[in-house]
């Protein structure tokens, strides 16, 4: 008998095996846009661990994390939320929470998962451990009339800052009690079609697409209301042709200054951290998309919008110019950094591939096999303000 229960135990066991240690900090998933699949993978193997299905619609999707980078947040264009277990390789829970969304952020505290929607417009707050739907925040800014909801993004004391495109107001609603959320409105100007965080959290940014300029709100001085700079940003006098509209989450701060794309131009604007005025623009190949810096803020690299999305530049920050010019694949959509920056992952969507380049060097060390990937994101997200 004795031996029998020895062997059931070790029968038990086995069928109850933890999955493969591995420490979250190393991980992250790069999103398969046209096939519903994530890979998920390790940054110091530089390769995939594992592959998952079922997420629907990731044409334009984006990933946040727990605070612990266990479990990443999909948050799909169909509306679908996900929870993805990083170490179990599984979907722990998906809801479909509107018709039409386009991304998400969670709370400062980690506890509240928030989805921001085109339809119905408006902003979703959900339990980050179950899913539960906790309260949302209809983006009613006139009566009977519902804007789309962009640039959603956390602040501290559990409020998140959002803007909305078609209302041209920036609220923010606190969800100290996250099922009796309160808000503030802001004016912002037309159109505003995304928006961004400072480093700090102090300053949230909403870029406008009818007009040139960006909105500008210190979540500090709130009181104060918005601001308009950078009245040159956008399109100006001679209306170019945007074939994509650059990311506002692809601005970088780097050594006090921040460096943005200039929409419809083939050009980075270098802007001073202090009081917001322009104090350089710097010549690129293309219009720019994302325009990242690495995290020691030493260099920023930049992609770039049909039909020169498969190039990639290197400014380096000291001289304030291009110091190299890559081709790494066939529609770059997407790069990140890994957490210190020796490296930088890219999506090539259409070799069906993500290039790894040594950022040192500037040469490629590495590849793996994706379907279509696009957005790439790093469980060293979970640790910043914004992402």
């Amino acid at each position: 008998m004795k031996r029998l229960f020895a062997l059931l135990s070790i029968v038990v066991l086995a069928g109850c095996a933890a999955p493969q240690m591995r420490g979250t900090g190393d991980l992250g998933l790069v999103i398969e846009r046209a096939s519903g699949h994530v890979s998920l993978i390790n940054t110091s193997a530089g390769q995939p661990y594992a592959r998952i299905g079922g997420l629907g619609d990731l044409s334009h999707a984006s990933v946040v994390y727990s605070r612990d980078g266990r479990y990443a947040y999909i948050f799909g264009r169909d509306g679908g939320l996900t929870k993805v277990d990083l170490l179990e390789a599984r979907i722990v829970k998906r809801v479909l929470q509107s018709g039409n969304a386009i991304g998400g952020s969670i709370s400062q505290d980690g506890r509240i998962v928030v989805a921001q929607n085109y339809k119905p417009g408006g902003i979703k707050a959900f339990d980050s451990e179950t899913l539960e739907l906790l309260s949302e925040v209809p983006a009613e800014y006139a009566p009977g009339s519902f804007s789309k909801v962009v640039g959603l993004a956390d602040l501290s004391g559990n409020r998140f800052a959002y803007a909305l495109f078609d209302g041209g107001e920036i609220w923010v609603s606190d969800f100290s009690d996250p099922r009796h959320p309160t808000t503030q409105r802001y004016p912002a100007g037309l159109q505003p079609y995304d928006g961004l965080v400072t480093p700090d959290g102090r300053h949230y940014l909403a870029g406008l697409f009818g007009e040139d300029g960006v909105a500008l709100l210190d979540t500090w001085q709130p009181e104060k209301g918005t601001r308009r700079i950078l009245n040159n940003y956008g399109r100006g006098e001679e209306k170019r042709p945007v074939f994509k509209m650059p990311h506002l989450r692809g601005w970088s701060m780097a050594q006090g200054k921040a460096y943005l794309p200039a929409v419809g131009r083939h050009e980075v604007l270098v802007v001073a951290g202090n009081s917001w005025q322009e104090v350089g623009r710097i010549a690129v190949k293309g219009q720019p998309v994302f325009v990242m810096a690495r995290p020691d803020g030493r260099q920023v690299w930049v992609n770039f919008a049909f039909p020169d999305n498969g190039w990639v530049q290197v400014i380096d920050t000291l001289s304030g110019k291009v110091v190299q010019t890559l081709e790494p694949g066939k529609a770059i959509l997407h790069m990140e950094f890994t957490p210190r920056g020796e490296q930088v992952w890219l999506s090539a969507r259409d070799d069906n591939k993500v290039v790894i380049y040594d950022t040192a060097t500037l040469t490629q060390v590495g590849e793996f096999a994706a379907q279509a990937p696009s957005g790439i994101f790093f469980t060293s997200r979970a640790q910043r303000t914004g992402f």
